[in-house]
């Protein structure tokens, strides 16, 4: 004979284990929900980072006044589509046709994620007005060096811009490869312009 007391204790065991049930679940969509939301801020933070330059489209001739033929100063540089969550820019500019192998033209970091672009003629002094630091280029010196190719075939020139989460704790004679070393695993988004030229 089933007493009263005993259903009661069976049916309380039976919301008990109801109960765990709905808790699991529940938790489990508490956990996709929050997946979900994250990945959908990770996405809404990722723009299309872009970069170029007033003075030159993209694969063409850099003019002269940028090179050592000419002024050797600098290019204007802007961009667009920095993520929110950037904390730093960094930039390296590099020529991989370069005879004894890629050769480093500018090398800047810290820049702040607000700035978006560079004045044409930036000193070559190791820190930027405004915010940023310039390492040594392949001369071993602070600041630009424009393309000075030997003559012959067309080069390459690649300014390459990073969007970072962090600031980088660098000295500043940094060189490329230390830049590009501390850059790694902080990346949240990068863009590059190319310029060519040849004398």
């Amino acid at each position: 004979m089933d007493f009263p007391s005993n259903r009661k204790s069976q049916r309380e065991a039976s919301e008990r284990k109801m109960y765990r049930r709905n808790s699991g679940l529940w938790f489990s969509l508490v956990c996709l929900i929050t997946a979900l939301t994250a990945a959908q801020a990770a996405f809404a933070d990722s723009p299309n980072l872009s970069i170029h330059s007033p003075d030159f489209a993209a694969n063409e001739r850099i003019p002269v006044t940028y090179t050592c033929s000419g002024d050797n100063k600098s290019p204007e540089l802007a961009w667009s589509g920095v993520p929110a969550s950037t904390k730093t820019l960094a930039l390296v500019v590099r020529d991989p046709d370069a005879p004894m192998g890629s050769y480093v033209h500018w090398v800047v970091f810290n820049l702040p994620a607000s700035v978006s672009g560079l004045p044409a003629a930036v000193p070559t002094t190791p820190t930027i007005v405004g915010g940023g630091e310039q390492g040594f280029n392949g001369r071993g010196v602070s600041g630009y060096q424009g393309p000075c190719p030997p003559p012959g075939r067309v080069h390459h020139y690649h300014f390459k811009l990073y969007a970072l989460d962090t600031s980088l704790n660098l000295p500043a004679s940094a060189t490329a490869v230390q830049v590009e070393q501390a850059v790694t695993g902080h990346v949240i988004a990068s863009a590059e312009l190319v310029g060519t030229f040849s004398r």
